[in-house]
């Protein structure tokens, strides 16, 4: 018979370091996709946007600590990342970014099939099918860095205030 104690967590094993080919693979991926957002003609900006919003829907501090820095080198505003969570009740956001957060969030999600037929009619009128492609390859990305870093408990350390 197994038994499984409560109360302290058990140390987590960092996959990434565990099984290096695999996360070797899902780093060549992510380049491959970092390629494909360019040649779509989708700026660094919007895929930071992208990955930003789909770690905060999955809760992956490591992540959102990485991509909130990226997002500031690309040139995103303290304003714009404050309100990321919200982005529908804000009129911060250009067409291009709102259909590119809400078929992001409807890759992460896909579940609510009404939401995710919604999202990509949006995303069908606004950006190209490369594009459309490109930013579900982006979600599908982070959603699965989101996995190797929140099953790793990768951790957030302090920084100082300028980084």
């Amino acid at each position: 018979m197994t038994t499984y104690t409560t109360g302290a967590a058990l140390p987590r094993i960092f996959v990434d370091k565990q099984s290096p080919a695999a996360y070797q693979a899902l780093v060549h991926t992510s380049e491959a996709v970092r390629a494909v957002t360019a040649e779509a003609g989708l700026d660094r900006v919007l895929v930071e946007l992208v990955n930003l919003r789909v770690s905060q829907i999955n809760g992956c501090a490591y992540c959102l600590d990485v991509h909130t820095r990226a997002a500031r080198r690309a040139g995103e505003t303290e304003q714009r990342l404050g309100v990321l969570a919200a982005w529908r009740d804000t009129e911060v956001f250009t067409p291009t970014e709102r259909a590119a957060l809400a078929l992001a969030e409807a890759t992460t999600l896909p579940a609510d099939a009404a939401a995710q037929e919604r999202a990509y009619g949006t995303a069908r009128e606004v950006l190209t099918d490369d594009q459309v492609s490109a930013v579900i390859w982006v979600a599908i990305t982070i959603n699965a860095f989101n996995r190797v870093s929140i099953m790793s408990k990768h951790p957030v350390r302090p920084r100082p205030a300028s980084g």
